[in-house]
């Protein structure tokens, strides 16, 4: 959607600082999305703006009403991302990752003894934080083996570990290492089905800036997004949580019981409300006419489009170039045919190190990113027998011209490796 309209596309790389260039290497092309996107261009003047304001929320003055009413727009903007059900609550806090332990630890606080279920395919900031969650509260931790051919996991693995005594249960929407995307929707209800009242929380970190977010349609308790991965900057996390999750035991302060621990920057709260209108503004752009939610979901819908677009391109080939399928001695993770991917491609490449062909293709003006076998993705790679992989992660801001070049310098890299 977006690449056929060549307006359209310069309009969005227009609205995002450093697209085609950043102050440290020049002009370069930035396929690095994963480890944390481009920033919007109204983040970076909303950041400024709030960063200068002396005053606290709570206060009796005009500057600190005005606080108080932009964590009040953003906490709603953030509802309507997540399509909320009411009676739950936004909570930022210091990153996605701590988010994901809050909410794991909580979760299984005062449980009844019983289990909590993960799968191999999570990253560690929530396997990690169930399995401690888990300890500390004398629960079982179960995890569950993801398939390593396609590099995901379905309802049906989740289904075969649950029993009515499985308290909480941790998914990754999107894994950094495959690109894939799960069906949330479809394992909450596996696991609802013989455990209902289990308590879900959702790593969507990878997912949110590639697709569609919908916590009512889903059924979960917590949903956790880092926003300097969705357009935003550093420095928090934000999190959704059900009424149910919200009322377990948790950090806060004797007498109180917000889960928000300190003064939090009013700036974060308001740079999410830039990435909601941005969403809204794009909704518009193609023609969407309804209410915010309408608006977004015709965002996110072009989104993956695109990126399905792009990923096909670079796999297949764009004019007459060869897709990444058929250069040899390429390896695609998690196969070439995949319709679970979002917007990521990761591969090896035989005779050059993960590392080697980072620097390859720096050294030809593409930023990308090696995964090792380590704590972080070596649940993904271990099991495949591979040492590290590239990773190219793509957005909606790129563009076909961006796979040329990119197949253009793996075309050369691998003709001399």
């Amino acid at each position: 959607m977006l690449g056929n309209s060549p307006d359209l596309i310069t309009q969005v790389r227009g609205r995002f600082a450093h697209v085609e260039s950043d102050p440290f290497s020049g002009e370069r092309i930035f396929f690095e999305n994963a480890g944390g996107a481009l920033t919007l261009n109204s983040v970076v003047e909303t950041s400024a703006r709030f960063a200068a304001i002396p005053d606290n929320q709570g206060r009796d003055n005009p500057a600190s009403a005005y606080l108080v009413d932009v964590i009040a727009k953003a906490r709603a903007d953030a509802q309507t991302f997540f399509n909320a059900p009411a009676g739950g609550q936004v909570v930022v806090g210091e990153s996605g990752t701590e988010l994901l332990f809050r909410l794991a630890r909580a979760a299984c606080a005062g449980q009844a003894p019983g289990k909590v279920v993960s799968s191999t395919l999570e990253h560690p900031a929530s396997r990690s934080a169930a399995a401690l969650g888990a300890e500390a509260a004398g629960l079982e931790h179960v995890v569950v083996a993801h398939d390593d051919a396609t590099g995901t996991i379905g309802p049906e693995a989740y289904a075969l570990a649950m029993t009515p005594d499985v308290r909480v249960a941790t998914i990754v929407h999107a894994s950094p290492v495959t690109g894939m995307g799960m069906d949330v929707a479809a394992i909450a209800g596996a696991i609802r089905a013989v455990a209902p009242e289990c308590l879900i929380l959702v790593d969507g970190i990878q997912h949110a800036a590639h697709g569609h977010v919908d916590v009512a349609a889903a059924g979960v308790d917590g949903y956790v997004v880092s926003p300097y991965k969705m357009f935003s900057r550093h420095g928090f996390g934000l999190a959704w949580i059900s009424e149910r999750l919200a009322a377990q035991p948790h950090d806060t302060l004797k007498g109180g019981g917000a889960w928000e621990l300190g003064t939090r920057d009013t700036g974060a709260y308001a740079t999410f409300s830039d990435v909601v209108d941005y969403f809204c503004w794009l909704g518009e752009a193609l023609g969407e006419a309804g209410d915010t939610r309408a608006k977004i979901e015709a965002a996110a819908a072009a989104i993956h489009a695109h990126e399905t677009d792009l990923t096909n391109a670079m796999l297949h080939g764009t004019g007459n170039q060869k897709g990444l399928a058929e250069l040899e001695g390429v390896t695609i993770l998690g196969g070439v045919d995949n319709p679970a991917r979002e917007g990521l491609v990761s591969l090896t490449l035989e005779g050059l190190t993960a590392e080697e062909l980072v620097s390859a293709l720096r050294e030809r003006g593409i930023r990308t990113h090696a995964r090792k076998a380590d704590h972080y993705s070596g649940n993904v790679l271990t099991p495949l027998g591979l040492a590290g992989c590239l990773r190219v992660s793509m957005c909606h801001y790129n563009t076909e011209a961006e796979v040329a070049a990119f197949l253009a310098a793996m075309a050369e890299i691998a003709g001399a490796a």
